[in-house]
Order: C-alpha cells, then structure tokens, then sequence
C-alpha cells in the first residue's frame, strides 16, 4: 500500500485523537495524530514535507505505534503527510520532486528570513522555490496554524538523506546551548552527526527555533549512498536507528 493510502487508512481507524489540520493545494486532507501519555511536554513531529523524502511518512507511522505501545510522558501529535499532493508526483510521475502541486518548495515558504537562502530560486519548479510570500501555501499555513494552536515544547521535521541532525536558526548563546544539548541528545541515540546549515532559510524548524523560541531539530535520516526516492526496504535500518528518538527527547526535556 502506498504512503497517500495508508496514511488515509490509519486515519480512518485511529481510535486516539485526530484531526484534518488542513487541506493541500489539490484538496487532499492533511492528517495529524495525537498521542497522550501525560501533559508535558509536548511535541510535534511532522515528515514528508519533501515529496520524494517520502520514507520519512513511513517512518513516521512507525514511531507513532511505538509510542503508544511504549510512551510513558509526553504528548506527541504525528502529522506524517505534510505533503500529500507532492508525494502523489513523486509516487506517479516524478521520483525526484521535491516541491507541492504549485511548484513551491515548502521547506523554504515559512515566515524565518524567507527567501534569503543561497539555495533559494523564485520561479516555480520541482525544488527550491520559495513562493510568492512567507505561508503562501495551504500546507505550510496549516502546519503554522496547528503549530500555534498545540503550542510544542519541541518539534521533529524528519528528512532525508544524510543521517544528519540541524538545530540552529539564529539563537541567541543560551538557546543555543540549550538546543546544542538536545541534538546531542538525539545523536547519541541515532548515531546521526550534528552538522550546521548556515546558509538556509525559511524552513518550518527555523521557524519554530526563531518564532517560536523552543527547540527544534530535522533530523536527515538514510545513508547518503542511497538514492532518492528512499526505497521502503530500507525503512528497518532507518527506523532501528530513529526508534528512541522521541522517547529520549521527552527524557530530556523532562530532565532525566
């Protein structure tokens, strides 16, 4: 089954609670999950904002179920499919793309010095543009929008590829240190490498890191010797590496 499918699927059956945070470009619905084991802290963890990083929704998914099983603290929304109808391109027509049905990349339409990116273009296209403005999309104003309404202590953008781990976005020396300490965290339990992106922008962690004044991190999860679109007979590597990552940043955040 595929990823579009599978997610609607366990919408339709999840007993816990769950909501249609928004709708896409094209009109599909954008899923989120939330799991309660006690109020604090709370985190959200979104993926398959990259069409083709779809392996992330899988992955997604799975930490979802551990969680129920295995939670102890914490309450965690999962909103694997950011990207529906982008995901549908790169599934159909178009392994390699990136963007959502307009041609806006949405890891660089969020309100975090938008459009200042080396990487950034201003036509529309499978990567990298920005958009016409800060949330000009749907799916970027919905996650905005949910983001302010669950108001996280902490959120998870996962990616791929590179097995990497970015959480800086301007912070000032004690944030900084404080998230520095998070991601380190995170890397001791993937094996993942902290790297820096000075050179981004406008994406939904920046955002969250400079707007929002909590933590954040993506985590950039497969080998770089795979290639794009990470097929699913890889998902056990990536999820044995990822399976703690939740479960250890509730540990932190609480102090433990």
């Amino acid at each position: 089954m595929d990823i579009v499918k599978l997610t609607k699927k366990t919408f339709e059956n999840f007993t816990g609670q769950k909501r249609i945070i928004g709708k896409s470009v094209l009109g599909s619905p954008i899923y989120s999950f939330t799991v309660v084991k006690t109020g604090y802290p709370k985190l959200i963890v979104q993926s398959a904002m990259h069409a083709r990083e779809y392996i992330t929704a899988y992955l997604n998914l799975k930490l979802m179920e551990r969680f129920i099983r295995c939670g102890r603290a914490g309450t965690v929304a999962f909103i694997p499919l950011i990207n529906p109808d982008g995901v549908e391109i790169a599934l159909k027509k178009d392994g390699l793309y990136k963007a959502n049905a307009r041609g806006v990349d949405l890891n660089v339409n969020f309100d975090a010095r938008w459009a200042s990116g080396k990487s950034n273009v201003f036509e529309r296209g499978s990567e990298n543009y920005v958009g016409s403005a800060p949330f000009s999309e749907p799916e970027t104003k919905a996650l905005r929008d949910f983001t302010l309404l669950f108001a996280p202590d902490c959120t998870i953008s996962y990616h791929s590829k590179g097995q990497e781990i970015y959480y800086e976005f301007f912070q000032d020396s004690a944030k900084k240190e404080r998230d520095f300490l998070l991601a380190e965290k995170v890397a001791l339990s993937t094996g993942y490498k902290i790297k820096s992106t000075p050179f981004s922008a406008g994406g939904y962690k920046d955002w969250c890191v400079e707007k929002l004044k909590i933590p954040a991190l993506t985590i950039e999860v497969g080998s770089d010797d795979l290639s794009h679109p990470i097929g699913k007979e890889n998902l056990y590597t990536i999820y044995s590496e990822n399976k703690c990552v939740i479960e250890d940043v509730i540990k932190h955040l609480l102090g433990e």
